[in-house]
């Protein structure tokens, strides 16, 4: 203690020695000393001071122990803690107005056995107590957990001094961390002399790191809000700053409250002269209003604006009337498409109702038909036929209700329904507006669309049409709805009721050559930067395409593959070769490969029990082939190529017709008692069903068991009956065109189909051959070839 002698009091009058093992105890209110730590004291009571000067004078040290209650002013040995801490002193200050002041080094707790009486200052008679220096594993590992609590806790405040950091690092004893902690600690004095009491050091770690945990918590609350605080001050004062800058330039730039009236100003005429029903033009009005009176900065504002700039874009008024021209209208359906007579006939008839009842309410087309036939061009051909708009609404895929009705103006970002949005679009009322895809309305948890598409093609109720984000009503009366789908069965029936079914089939090859030379040909050598001086594709090849690379309903295909020859000359005229280029049937196997198509018909039907029958599908008509064969066994039927369960049945009653008729057919009965009978339809990947098959599956099991082969340049389809009768079927018009494509030349049709002939194109009538079937036995007739095959041609 070299400078403990440093501003101490003049020497006091001689006293006796102090008693062995006694200590002077200084008495401090609401602060504990722990051992290792220093920490200044400020000395007001006599008897402090003197215990003090003599701990000074003689260089012995003091024990510090805090007072139970702070508000005792003359404490005696009952007001005091049993437990304190032995300190050196290390420094004795008296201040110029005459208050003293030590700084102690806390050096070992003791523990007060009685207090000595007959002295001017407190004296006791204690018990030191050392620190353990035993490390067990629990306490090691106590240990390690409060220095890294200590740590991150010094992280969290605000200023922590770096030394106090490097301290509590540099501390290997698990006692001298605890108190070192406990000293710094934002703790009660209470609970610090709860930690001074704690000797043992495993339970003193125990203590210390759970009032520590408790801080850490507390600390890190503190910083989240007060970094949540500051954020949010930030923010506030940041909008403040802008937007006293933002009206200081508008103020420079004259936009200011006058640029805001002269916006309200517009707003009200553009209301003014939209030409809205007198309740669609309060309610805009009444809207208008309350945007006068709000400022810009609202969370509502732009809401607002946004809903009646809707208002006033929308076509409220009717046009004027345009006359159709009936003959302008035939002329331009020509130039767009070739074919479809029947087709552009019934649009025809529709225009005329149209020019001699303008205000009436006529029917909603629905074109049906597969992919690539014309279904969305003749919705444009109509709109240019009469003069208005055209705009195209796509449905497939949709699967909530407020794509139709719109959403309501509460939610963030709610627009009008599509219908809506493509009026405004349109920019007329009276719009032809293409449904498109409706087959292909989804139904979710957001309700269900194609319900939604009632009130829109219901002439008695689309007069009113109420969209959910413009909540007034808008008159739909006038727009020409004309819907596209490519299949009828997944259109609800109420849907469907609403509108007229006008059914499209596939092209013949002799129309989709046409349709090549006019529109393909030519769309494609603009769209591959050709002239047509450069490239001559002949038409042999154009019919090589036709027949042998494409085998759809549509031509889109067929575009692709005119496409893929085109840019390949494409190549050749950009390097330089001098044209024009021909391309004739030759040059196309090293432009597109080998043809993917070839008739296979022949082949296959050139064993008994195979028969080419005729399938229904959503992309148009297709050839099918059913294929039966005969293995030793018990009886037993074997279907295969994943039939549905309507196929399923009808395979079975086939065989037994076969059964039934086996001896008028020559087919020993005894024969399918000791035979398994596997029939399969291939493209065993392509789910199959329907019942349209029953005639194909009974000529195959019939040239099967007859050993006869069925003619090649025969297809066939219809239903059955357990008696024999050949029942009518749909899809008539699809599957003759697809036999036509295929290159059959005799079709069997059940006879009370004749109804439909009409509905084949007249090209298909006039190259086929049509046989109608009452029966099944005609079928055999007229099919089955004369002559039996011997077991070496079979």
């Amino acid at each position: 203690m070299a400078d403990a002698n440093a501003g101490a009091p003049k020497e006091a009058p001689d006293t006796p020695p102090l008693p062995a093992d006694s200590l002077l105890i200084v008495p401090v209110r609401n602060m504990v000393l722990f051992p290792g730590m220093a920490l200044p004291i400020a000395l007001g009571r006599p008897r402090s001071v003197l215990a003090a000067q003599r701990a000074v004078r003689e260089q012995q040290p003091v024990g510090v122990v805090m007072q139970r209650d702070a508000e005792t002013a003359d404490p005696q040995a009952v007001d005091l803690h049993r437990m304190g801490t032995v300190a050196n002193i290390i420094r004795y200050i008296t201040a110029p107005d005459g208050t003293h002041h030590i700084v102690c080094q806390g050096d070992q707790r003791f523990r007060v056995l009685d207090y000595l009486n007959g002295w001017p200052f407190l004296l006791a008679e204690t018990l030191r107590l050392p620190e353990s220096t035993l490390m067990s594993k629990e306490i090691e590992a106590r240990f390690v957990l409060l220095k890294g609590q200590a740590i991150e806790a010094l992280q969290l405040l605000p200023q922590a001094p770096a030394e106090l950091m490097a301290a509590i690092q540099s501390v290997e004893q698990p006692g001298a961390l605890a108190d070192m902690v406990a000293t710094f600690m934002d703790a009660t004095p209470d609970e610090k002399q709860e930690i001074l009491e704690t000797v043992d050091v495993g339970a003193r770690l125990e203590r210390v790191s759970r009032l520590l945990s408790h801080r850490i918590e507390v600390l890190r609350l503190s910083q989240e809000i007060g970094q949540q605080t500051k954020a949010s001050l930030d923010a506030r004062n940041r909008e403040a700053l802008l937007r006293e800058q933002m009206a200081t330039i508008q103020k420079q730039l004259g936009e200011g409250d006058e640029g805001k009236n002269a916006e309200m100003a517009e707003l009200e005429k553009a209301i003014a002269d939209a030409g809205m029903p007198k309740e669609v033009e309060d309610q805009a009005r009444k809207e208008l209003r309350r945007l006068q009176r709000m400022p810009e900065a609202a969370g509502e504002y732009g809401m607002i604006r946004t809903y009646i700039d809707w208002l006033v874009e929308l076509p409220w008024a009717l046009p004027a009337e345009r006359p159709i021209d009936i003959a302008t209208a035939r002329k331009i359906l020509d130039e767009d498409h070739f074919g479809l007579e029947k087709i552009k006939r019934r649009i025809l008839e529709y225009l005329a109702v149209r020019k001699l009842a303008p205000n009436g309410k006529a029917p909603i087309l629905c074109f049906v038909g597969p992919p690539g036939v014309g279904k969305t061009s003749l919705g444009q051909s109509i709109a240019r036929a009469m003069g208005r708009k055209f705009t195209r609404v796509s449905l497939g895929g949709v699967h909530d209700e407020a794509e139709i009705r719109g959403h309501r103006r509460t939610y963030i970002g709610a627009l009008p329904g599509n219908i809506i949005q493509s009026i405004r679009k349109a920019g007329s009322r009276d719009c032809v507006m293409m449904l498109d895809e409706i087959d292909k309305l989804g139904q979710g948890v957001h309700g269900d669309p194609a319900s939604a598409m009632l009130e829109v093609l219901d002439p008695e109720q689309n007069g009113a049409f109420r969209d959910n984000y413009l909540a007034v009503p808008f008159d739909l009366s006038r727009v020409i709805f004309i819907a596209t789908a490519n299949v009828l069965d997944t259109i609800p029936g109420p849907l469907r009721d609403r509108m007229e079914i006008i059914s499209l089939s596939g092209y013949t090859a002799s129309e989709k050559f046409q349709i090549a030379r006019r529109y393909l040909v030519p769309r494609q050598l603009e769209a591959n930067g050709l002239k047509p001086e450069q490239v001559a594709l002949s038409d042999e090849a154009l019919r090589e395409i036709v027949e042998h690379y494409t085998r759809e309903a549509g031509v889109r295909n067929l575009e692709r593959e005119i496409g893929r020859v085109l840019r390949q000359a494409a190549v050749r005229v950009a390097e330089g070769e001098a044209g024009p280029i021909a391309i004739a049937p030759p040059d196309l196997k090293p432009m597109l490969g080998a043809p993917p198509f070839e008739d296979e018909v022949a082949m296959r039907t050139s064993i008994p029990g195979v028969a080419t029958g005729l399938a229904w599908t959503p992309v148009g008509g297709d050839i099918l082939f059913i294929e039966a064969t005969a293995t030793p066994g018990g009886g037993r039927l074997i279907l295969t190529g994943q039939l549905g369960d309507v196929m399923k049945e009808s395979a079975q009653a086939a065989l037994s017709i076969v059964k039934n008729r086996a001896d008028s057919l020559g087919i020993e009965p005894g024969r399918f008692e000791r035979t398994d009978i596997h029939i399969h339809v291939p493209a065993g990947a392509t789910p199959k069903d329907g019942p349209s098959a029953g005639v194909a599956m009974f000529m195959a099991l019939t040239s099967l068991m007859t050993n006869r082969t069925i003619r090649s340049d025969t297809a066939m389809t219809g239903e059955i009956s357990l008696r024999g009768l050949v029942l009518p079927v749909g899809g008539i018009k699809e599957k003759v065109t697809a036999a036509h494509r295929a290159g059959i030349k005799r079709v069997m049709l059940p006879a009370r189909n004749r109804k439909d002939f009409e509905d084949i194109p007249e090209e298909v009538r006039d190259q086929m051959s049509f046989i109608w079937l009452e029966r099944v036995e005609q079928a055999a007739e007229e099919a089955l070839e004369e002559k039996a095959l011997t077991p070496a041609e079979a």
